[in-house]
C-alpha cells in the first residue's frame, strides 16, 4: 500500500531519538501526522521541540502515557496508520526496573494492538530490536535465528513482539514487525555506546571509559532505519512478517571507539570501567544483520552499508555532536544507564 497524504498517521514514541527523525521525515514528505508524546509537567515535546518551525506548526501532538489504554485509545481515533516506537529501550536500566519494562514495552504495546483492533486500523507496525536475538548463534542474523532473551529489556521486548504476531495470527490485526539493529545518529541518547564515545571525546577527556570492548554490532545510521520504517508501512507484503534492517556489517566496541577517535582526530586511552559491564550471561557478545529479506520484501538497500557508510554516518553524527548547543545537553562525566 501506498500511503495516503489524507490519512493520519500516529507514531508513538515520537519525542524520542528514532521516533523524532522518523516523525520529522513523515511530515516533509506531506503526511498528517499525530506524535504520541510522553506527558509531563514541562510540556516538553522531547527531541521535537529542537524541530523546524515548520515541522512543529504541523504536528497534531497528543500528550499521555502509552501504559493507559484510555489515552492511547483516544490518540489513535481517526488515525489510519501506527508506528508504535514507545518503550524504555537501556539495558541497564532494565535490570534495576525491570517491572516498568513489563508494563511499557508489553502492556503499551497490548494497548495499541487491542485498539488496532477495535477501530480496524489499516495498518500497525511494531518495533522490536536486535537484542531479542542474543549473542549470535550463526551469522549473519536472519529473522529465523532463535530468540534469547539476556536482559529483563530484550525479554520484554520478545514479549511484545510475540503479542504483536499472536494478534496478527488470532484477530486479523495487520500487524508488521520492524527489527533494526544498533541505530545511531544525532540525537542519540547518552546511554548508547556512540553517544558515550563521542561526548567524552568532544568535552575534552583523553582517557574514555566504556563497558566490554570486544562484542560486536550492526550499526545501522538513522536515515537508514527510519526509511527502513516507511518501507514497512508501504508494502502489502510486509503484514504478518518480521524484517530485520541492519547494514549487514559488523564492528567491535573497541574498533569503533578507535575509528571515532580517528575520525576526531584525537588520540584517546580507552578502558573497560566495572560500572559500566553487564553481567556476564546478559551481554549479547556478537549481532550482526542479515538484510536480505528487507531488499527482497521491501525493495529497502542501506544508503550507508559497510565501512564507508558507516564513517560517513559517524562523520555526520560527531558533526551534531561537537556542536556546543548539542553537546551541552549531554552530562558527559556520569554514567547514563
Amino acid at each position: 500500500m501506498r500511503l495516503s497524504k489524507e490519512q493520519k498517521i500516529l507514531v508513538t514514541g515520537a519525542d524520542g531519538f528514532i521516533g523524532s527523525h522518523l516523525t520529522e521525515a513523515l511530515v516533509y514528505q506531506g503526511y498528517k501526522v499525530r506524535a504520541f508524546v510522553q506527558y509531563n509537567s514541562f510540556n516538553s515535546w522531547g527531541w521535537l521541540d529542537t524541530s523546524d518551525e515548520l515541522i512543529k506548526n504541523e504536528l497534531d501532538i497528543f500528550a499521555g502515557d502509552i501504559r493507559d489504554p484510555f489515552a492511547v485509545k483516544k490518540a489513535m481515533d481517526q488515525c489510519s496508520i501506527v508506528f508504535h516506537l514507545a518503550a524504555l529501550i537501556a539495558i541497564p536500566y532494565s535490570y534495576r526496573s525491570p517491572s516498568s519494562y513489563i508494563d511499557t514495552n508489553i502492556t503499551g504495546t497490548l494497548n495499541i494492538l487491542q485498539t488496532a483492533r477495535e477501530l480496524g486500523l489499516e495498518k500497525v507496525v511494531h518495533t522490536s530490536t536486535s537484542e531479542v536475538y542474543g549473542t549470535a548463534q550463526y551469522v549473519p542474523i536472519d529473522e529465523k535465528h532463535p530468540l534469547q532473551a539476556q536482559s529483563p529489556y530484550s525479554a520484554s521486548k520478545i514479549g511484545a513482539d510475540q503479542l504483536a504476531l499472536a494478534f496478527y495470527r488470532s484477530f486479523g490485526v495487520p500487524v508488521a514487525i520492524i527489527r533494526p539493529f544498533n541505530t545511531y545518529g544525532p540525537r542519540q541518547s547518552a546511554r548508547a555506546v556512540i553517544p558515550t564515545i563521542i561526548t567524552q571525546i568532544a568535552a575534552g577527556k583523553e582517557k574514555i571509559k566504556l563497558g566490554s570492548l570486544s562484542p560486536t554490532r550492526d550499526m545501522n545510521y538513522i536515515k537508514d532505519t527510519v526509511s527502513g520504517f516507511i518501507a514497512v508501512a508501504e508494502v502489502d507484503k510486509s503484514v504478518g512478517e518480521v524484517i530485520n534492517i541492519g547494514s549487514n556489517y559488523e564492528i567491535s566496541i573497541g574498533d569503533l571507539a578507535n575509528l571515532i577517535a580517528e575520525i576526531m582526530g584525537k588520540d584517546v586511552m580507552i578502558e573497560s570501567e566495572l560500572e559500566r559491564l553487564r553481567p556476564d550471561n546478559s551481554e549479547v557478545e556478537r549481532l550482526w544483520a542479515d538484510n536480505s529479506k528487507a531488499k527482497d520484501v521491501l525493495g529497502w538497500t542501506p544508503a550507508y552499508s559497510g565501512l564507508d557508510g558507516l564513517k560517513r554516518g559517524l562523520k555526520d553524527t560527531v558533526a551534531w555532536f561537537s556542536n556546543p548547543d548539542n553537546l551541552k545537553r549531554y552530562k558527559t562525566d556520569i554514567y547514563n544507564i
